[in-house]
């Protein structure tokens, strides 16, 4: 899906919004108040689930497409560049300072027209910490994107994926 060049004033002053609530309302915030947080992303549209665990100084570029699944943690210095959607399932672990970017942008079209490519993390994946999720990637249930990675393509459920670009290792052994 290509929508135009840019966003609408209306979706702007949303974010404008957004952000000057976020940094009053819970980006100062000690970890221990993760209830406050996820009523401040439910009061500005993102889908919550119980027990989800969201630090303070987590990046969020649009909370109405934001999905976090029961139990999940959103850890500190997350960025969660979500023009497309994100999804982060239960019980899922988005370690320090991963990046999650759900868009791009058609580099064979002159007006480099935005694309909006949704991410999904599945339940108990965990992304590692500063590792790179880009445009388009299902990171399937149970898999483990190492700290640093680079993934570009799906993960694989139950799998572990490491380097730049990040490939497959080995199969994920779960003792739980």
């Amino acid at each position: 899906m290509t929508p135009p060049a840019s966003f609408p004033l209306r979706h702007r002053l949303f974010r404008l919004l957004w952000a000057v609530g976020w940094g009053v309302l819970a980006r100062w915030t000690p970890p221990p108040l993760h209830p406050w947080r996820r009523w401040v992303l439910r009061t500005f549209g993102a889908k919550v689930g119980r027990g989800a665990r969201v630090h303070g100084s987590v990046a969020i570029w649009y909370p109405p497409h934001l999905r976090i699944g029961t139990g999940a943690l959103v850890g500190p210095g997350v960025r969660l560049y979500n023009q497309g959607r994100i999804e982060v399932g239960a019980r899922a672990v988005l370690s320090q300072r991963a990046h999650l970017c759900a868009s791009s942008h058609d580099i064979a079209d002159p007006r480099f027209a935005l694309q909006l490519r949704p991410i999904r993390v599945g339940a108990r994946a965990w992304i590692a910490a500063e590792a790179f999720v880009g445009p388009g990637v299902t990171v399937g249930n149970g898999a483990v994107v190492a700290a640093r990675a680079a993934l570009f393509d799906d993960a694989e459920p139950w799998s572990v994926y490491r380097g730049n670009p990040a490939a497959f290792v080995k199969r994920r052994e779960w003792r739980g």
